[in-house]
């Protein structure tokens, strides 16, 4: 099965409109609620820990957007919002918020209830801006995928694999996928670096869920929910997943928590190309490698949030520095595609992408090979 033959299949069985799922769609202005270009889009913020208070700071620097209600279950992180976002009504039950008059919402609530809160905010037919990954499970990414099958498609949904609205990216990603460089024979890509810092100055009671991210179960380890963004850039540009993986990880440096701080990865897609990938969150002053690259049969292209470089058979390379922020990209692309009606429903790559790192993950704890068709029934 081909590279793009294997996508549709995966687009197919999950029951993803064509349209919703490969690409952008235009919906009339007058069914987009906040289309108006006179009018802001009101935004709800759901969760406001830091990635949460971030993403809707870069919402809130927009002139065609406001945040207008904040949501969390934790009074001091409420006052947090609060303090950005003067005046923002203040809920500490999602339904409610949801009930609210807000066009759109920004979900940045921990992994685990990713597929929970999105199948909410779906239900309420809003549009959706969240964070990634889909989920932390293939139970949650099957939730997902659900809910975006129910979804109205008058309402946008964005999930923040934020490469996929870098122009850097976007052009790098044009010229692998054109096959001027002919055929991609090999990827690798990394994400080694630090890791977030651990909270403190809770109640004990609140300690698994303030710091969820170090925390399997709640988090997907860090295969899932922070080098899921790799994952996506390689199942972007070769318009497929892979269909098996294998791989190790371990606990070198990390005293807390129980999620590995570093790992190596080998997929393979169903074409035989060989996808080799690693990543830690060492902190090692001076050294970072995030970026993906891709080995052609007719030169090779690496990317990352720096810029890019092509390199093409006895020609100077093409370099560019990205000299802007990609996650304010995705944000105001967002905003932008609520107001005029340049919808898209991104949840069912999110699934796929999430997918993927689920199924690596799944070969490092068991031991053993996990295949695409294995983990995607699991």
């Amino acid at each position: 099965m081909s590279q793009d033959a294997s996508r549709r299949e995966f687009i197919r069985r999950s029951g993803a409109p064509a349209a919703a799922a490969l690409s952008f769609m235009i919906a009339p202005p007058q069914a987009v609620r906040g289309s108006q270009a006179s009018s802001a889009l009101s935004i709800g913020l759901i969760g406001c820990g830091n990635r949460g208070l971030y993403i809707s700071g870069l919402a809130a620097k927009n002139e065609f957007a406001r945040i207008t209600a904040i949501c969390d279950i934790y009074e001091d992180r409420l006052e947090e919002g609060s303090k950005k976002y003067s005046g923002a009504r203040r809920y500490k039950d999602l339904k409610d918020l949801l009930a609210s008059d807000v066009d759109a919402v920004m979900i940045a609530t921990p992994a685990y209830l990713h597929p929970e809160h999105f199948e909410a905010a779906v239900a309420a037919r809003k549009h959706i801006f969240m964070e990634k990954p889909a989920g932390v499970n293939p139970a949650g990414c099957r939730r997902v995928i659900a809910a975006a099958k129910k979804a109205d498609p008058a309402r946008r949904i964005t999930v923040d694999y934020q490469q996929r609205y870098g122009q850097d990216y976007r052009r790098a990603c044009e010229v692998v996928r054109s096959g001027e460089l002919g055929g991609i024979k090999m990827v690798r890509a990394a994400w080694l670096g630090g890791g977030p810092a651990i909270k403190t100055g809770h109640p004990a009671s609140q300690e698994r869920i303030r710091n969820w991210f170090f925390y399997r179960e709640l988090s997907g380890d860090i295969l899932v929910e922070q080098d899921c963004h790799n994952i996506d850039v390689v199942n972007w540009f070769t318009g497929a997943h892979p269909v098996r993986a294998t791989g190790y990880g371990s606990r070198q440096i990390r005293k807390y928590g129980d999620i590995y701080d570093n790992l190596a990865a080998t997929f393979q897609f169903a074409d035989g190309v060989v996808f080799s990938y690693s990543a830690n969150q060492f902190r090692t002053p001076g050294f970072q490698d995030i970026s993906e690259t891709f080995i052609c049969e007719n030169g090779a292209v690496n990317v990352s949030r720096r810029g890019y470089t092509i390199w093409r058979d006895k020609q100077k390379p093409e370099e560019a520095v990205t000299k802007h922020d990609i996650t304010q990209d995705a944000v105001n692309e967002f905003i932008e595609g609520c107001r005029t009606g340049k919808l898209e429903n991104a949840a069912f790559s999110a699934a796929e992408s999430t997918l993927t790192a689920i199924m690596a993950l799944e070969a490092m704890v068991r031991g053993a090979e996990m295949t695409w068709e294995r983990i995607s029934k699991a």
